[in-house]
């Protein structure tokens, strides 16, 4: 699928030119398979923050007087937010091991610590996007899509966090080992 991809895009652009030394490096097997899984890891996301929103009571925003009314109005959305993360970093783990870098190496202590270095970035981009989310959303980015409140700022949220997730596992949690 790539090379059938490379082709149609040099027979539009010449491979020596600009665009086309750009195309050489970016269209690769492991930039598509990562761009396709981000897709649907992101999907996991939206839906299961869709599901979240509709399953968790309005309720949950009802705290103490002591609490200011902004946080307690963002309390359902972050809650959402930090369950739909945890669905799409399991997805996210398992094909990004298995079909985006194939690591190969499935012994316990491999295992172990890429999950662990892995969970470790996405903790890292999660916080973004735990807070992003409601951040924008009380800024103004609140559009309700398809029936779901915060829907347009979790998308905003989700493209910085798809690019930062390629280059922490790229560089980082599934980095091949020189001499291999």
């Amino acid at each position: 699928m790539t090379e059938k991809l490379r082709s149609f895009l040099f027979k539009i652009f010449k491979k020596d030119s600009a665009l086309g030394r750009i195309i050489d490096k970016v269209v690769t097997r492991e930039i598509i398979s990562y761009l396709i899984f981000g897709v649907l890891t992101t999907l996991v996301s939206m839906l299961s923050y869709a599901l979240f929103i509709r399953i968790i009571p309005d309720s949950v925003n009802e705290l103490p007087a002591a609490i200011p009314e902004s946080i307690a109005e963002s309390l359902k959305i972050f809650i959402c937010s930090v369950l739909s993360w945890i669905c799409s970093v399991v997805f996210a783990f398992i094909t990004n091991k298995l079909f985006v870098f194939e690591s190969r190496d499935s012994s316990a202590k491999t295992v172990a610590k890429e999950f662990s270095t892995f969970v470790g970035s996405r903790i890292f981009t999660g916080v973004i996007e735990w807070f992003g989310v409601p951040f924008l959303v009380r800024i103004g980015l609140n559009q309700v899509i398809f029936g779901t409140e915060g829907l347009l700022a979790k998308i905003t949220i989700s493209v910085i966090v798809v690019v930062l997730n390629y280059i922490f596992s790229k560089l980082i949690v599934f980095a091949k080992k020189s001499g291999k």
